[in-house]
């Protein structure tokens, strides 16, 4: 393959399809067997996109995805911590936000609690609570190793937050058919299951102003999607409270964008992305290599 920067052609088409294909067909049998066995075909489809991700880098040919791969992984100086705290915030505020505003639509104050258990069942707590965290661990290694670069290099980041956050929530349409999941629980009403793949578009943008602003570090972004996982999970809001937080996520993700409107219409990185990336991190090690032996002393 070729190995010059300029050379290397993103392939989001064909990352999508691979990562649904491979996702899918371990998530659709798992809608046939029992709840105990569907959980292994799950998480084995949840691999599926990090795998992908992994693959079209290692093959890629370029030295300069390899590096960047490798810098968002373990490269943690580039992370500006302050901000993956403050979106925590900012999410457990949306969170906060939607339960006091639920509460016109007749819902009670108690959703403030922890739940119990885990919206999904079949493996137990224990198993639950690694369920949740392994999937935010692989999920962003799929989808910040390669996925939304891949988009990123062809339009403004508006357009791959949009695009980003629809397929992504409509990776996730064969769980509704799968026993003991969570988005098994929203069939008692259309309403709701709509809801889930709507609410995955404003999201889309928050996880991009997340990424962008942590350094394009995966592990910021494994830490803020984990703690998303639990607030959905543990705090006891109803699924109608789920709908009003959908309409609090939209509003934030506006006003986000509009706070950061050269970040997500800026087009100079549109053609030259890896290039632009690759600059950037060898100025970052440049730099950190310098202050290094300053901070030793």
């Amino acid at each position: 393959m070729k190995s010059d920067n300029k050379d290397y052609k993103y392939r989001p088409v064909l990352f999508f399809a691979l990562a649904y294909l491979f996702t899918w067909i371990f998530w659709i049998p798992a809608i046939f067997v029992s709840e105990n066995f569907g959980a292994v075909l799950m998480l084995i489809g949840l691999l599926a996109p990090a795998v992908v991700s992994t693959i079209f880098v290692l093959a890629s040919g370029s030295p300069a995805l390899k590096r960047d791969l490798k810098l968002k992984l373990i490269g943690f100086y580039k992370v500006k911590w302050l901000n993956v705290l403050f979106a925590i915030f900012v999410f457990a505020g949306i969170v906060a936000a939607s339960i006091l505003l639920s509460l016109l639509f007749g819902q009670s104050l108690n959703q403030f609690s922890f739940t119990s258990d885990f919206s999904f069942t079949g493996v137990g707590i224990a198993g639950a609570f690694v369920s949740v965290t392994v999937a935010a661990i692989i999920e962003e290694v799929g989808w910040k190793g390669y996925c939304e670069d891949s988009i990123g290099q062809y339009m403004n980041w508006f357009w791959e937050s949009m695009i980003f956050g629809l397929l992504w929530g409509m990776w996730h349409l064969p769980l509704i058919f799968i026993k003991g999941t969570y988005q098994a629980t929203l069939m008692v009403n259309p309403l709701f299951v709509i809801n889930f793949f709507v609410s995955a578009i404003p999201m889309g943008f928050i996880i991009t102003w997340v990424y962008l602003t942590s350094g394009r570090s995966i592990l910021a972004c494994m830490i803020y999607h984990l703690v998303i996982n639990f607030l959905q999970e543990k705090i006891a809001m109803t699924p109608e409270t789920k709908c009003v937080e959908t309409i609090v996520v939209t509003i934030v993700a506006i006003i986000i964008v509009i706070a950061n409107k050269d970040m997500f219409f800026e087009k100079r990185h549109v053609g030259r992305l890896l290039n632009d990336i690759d600059e950037r991190n060898k100025k970052s090690q440049a730099r950190y290599a310098s202050q290094a032996p300053e901070c030793a002393e």
